[in-house]
């Protein structure tokens, strides 16, 4: 399976990725996740995608598809993968396809993860992620004493620099006018599949997966003739 995630700041893409990857046993690539790494690492490449983030703008093109390139290049991806948060851009669909289309592969569905603006800056200003492990919580569905410690390895929560109502706006407007067009690339072509993503977690999931038995039962039947 080769996925890509999209919808708006907020709308759950890197839980229903975890679900996703769980069930199926391919990795979920988080580009945000790539961009802290290097932001970490101190190198000037860091610097400089630091500098994009804590504006709320997106990275440069370039920038991205290399390191998205890069990581489903691995070996742990060779039966699929999940991307989330990438592509940014109709430039990074396009390249992103251009660059499977060498290797006779291509991107076989995408997700919409639909909620409303309003929604959204609320999920923003209350997400919290774990220090240790990564896995983001929100205020509202702190299952831990305090809400200040990770369910899942006991790591100190923190709330990013970027996760507040001011920066999750401008996320929002840049969401709208660079990212939202990719919805149209990909369905142009019958990839896009729109998903309601002001549910429950499992509701939603269940609807994603209903496309994805589709495609798992489709794939089964190829390799059967």
């Amino acid at each position: 399976m080769r996925l890509v995630l999209l919808g708006l700041p907020g709308a759950g893409k890197g839980t229903q990725g975890e679900l996703i990857a769980e069930k199926y046993g391919i990795p979920h690539i988080s580009s945000g996740s790539l961009i802290r790494e290097a932001v970490a690492s101190g190198t000037e490449l860091g610097k400089e995608a630091d500098s994009y983030i804590r504006r709320g703008e997106l990275i440069p093109d370039e920038l991205a598809i290399e390191m998205v390139s890069e990581r489903i290049g691995r070996s742990d991806c060779v039966q699929g993968w999940i991307l989330d948060g990438f592509p940014r851009t109709v430039l990074q669909a396009i390249a992103l396809d251009h660059r499977l289309a060498q290797i006779n592969l291509d991107v076989q569905m995408a997700f919409d993860i639909r909620i409303s603006p309003g929604e959204a800056i609320q999920r923003i200003a209350k997400r919290r992620m774990c220090r240790n492990c990564g896995a983001v919580y929100y205020l509202d569905h702190y299952r831990s004493q305090n809400g200040q410690v990770c369910d899942n390895c006991g790591g100190e929560l923190y709330r990013r620099s970027d996760d507040t109502e001011e920066t999750a706006r401008t996320r929002l407007m840049v969401y709208m006018k660079q990212t939202h067009p990719v919805l149209h690339y990909y369905s142009m072509d019958g990839r896009l599949f729109s998903i309601d993503g002001q549910r429950p977690i499992a509701e939603v999931f269940a609807d994603v997966d209903y496309y994805l038995q589709r495609l798992a039962d489709a794939r089964r039947a190829g390799e059967a003739t």
